[in-house]
């Protein structure tokens, strides 16, 4: 594994470089990773950097991607395959996100598709992105399930670092990510990979060879 360490704020500054680099009328952003690894500040921090380099900013959070308590509990409320099977609405988030961010899309997003403390849709208005936009996306599980991202970042946790930062009642979900991790191997399909069991002292994983 090659590792280099870098402060908090150049990892940022590394990653909207590469984001601002990349061609496109809009840029899709997954930041992917266990809620353990802090994935919605991460994907927070880069908001305020590409506005100033002149990126509208959509943040689409998959915990507002949720499929309805019907269906993502009907095998009840900690059963780590249905997590990782059924929780998620992956199919909204490429019709309302995704598809219409594509080059030849109409830029208008949806930033919110499912009220899960309500369980019903919050009915907001779409969001005209307009072009040179960057919609950033946080959350659990987004690699290796056909989602079409422009830049895919992958927070990673070694296996006892995210026993030991997940809290005990979400713990169930661990069997989940391991099996993600076995399946998937998001780190292998992520295009940057971060290190981040050391709040405050990220680590950039060039390589896991």
């Amino acid at each position: 594994m090659r590792v280099r360490p870098i402060t908090p704020n150049l990892l940022v500054t590394e990653v909207v470089e590469r984001i601002d680099a990349l061609p496109g009328r809009w840029l899709r952003i997954a930041v992917d990773g266990a809620p353990a690894a802090d994935t919605g500040d991460f994907a927070d921090s880069l908001v305020e950097p590409l506005r100033l380099r002149g990126r509208a900013v959509a943040r689409v959070r998959m915990a507002d991607y949720l499929r309805p308590a019907s269906l993502r509990l009907e095998h009840g409320h900690a059963d780590p395959d249905s997590f990782y099977t059924s929780w998620f609405d992956r199919n909204g988030l490429t019709r309302e996100v995704l598809k219409p961010l594509s080059d030849k899309g109409s830029g208008q997003l949806l930033p919110a598709l499912w009220d899960a403390a309500a369980d019903r849709s919050p009915r907001l208005a779409r969001v005209r992105l307009p072009e040179r936009g960057v919609a950033v996306v946080d959350g659990p599980l987004l690699l290796g399930a056909g989602l079409d991202f422009d830049f895919t970042i992958h927070l990673w946790l070694p296996p006892a670092a995210l026993r030991r930062r997940t809290p005990e009642p979400d713990r169930w979900t661990l069997p989940a990510y391991e099996r993600y991790d076995q399946e998937v191997s998001p780190h292998t399909l992520a295009d940057y990979v971060v290190r981040a069991d050391r709040p405050g002292h990220p680590a950039v994983i060039d390589s896991f060879d």
